[in-house]
């Protein structure tokens, strides 16, 4: 699958990933809320 860089303004992807209990959250579960996103590199690693 190719990515795709984001840009300011651009629409999100609906992101679906697994909370620490195991249960999965959806970011359009949010849609219509104000929302931050945190994106960091793997832990250990250059960046």
């Amino acid at each position: 699958m190719a990515r795709k860089t984001l840009k300011e303004g651009d629409p999100v992807p609906d992101i679906r990933l697994k909370t620490d209990s195991g249960s999965e959250v959806s970011l359009s579960d949010y849609r219509g809320k104000r929302v931050v996103l945190f994106f960091y590199p793997k832990a250990n690693t250059p960046g």
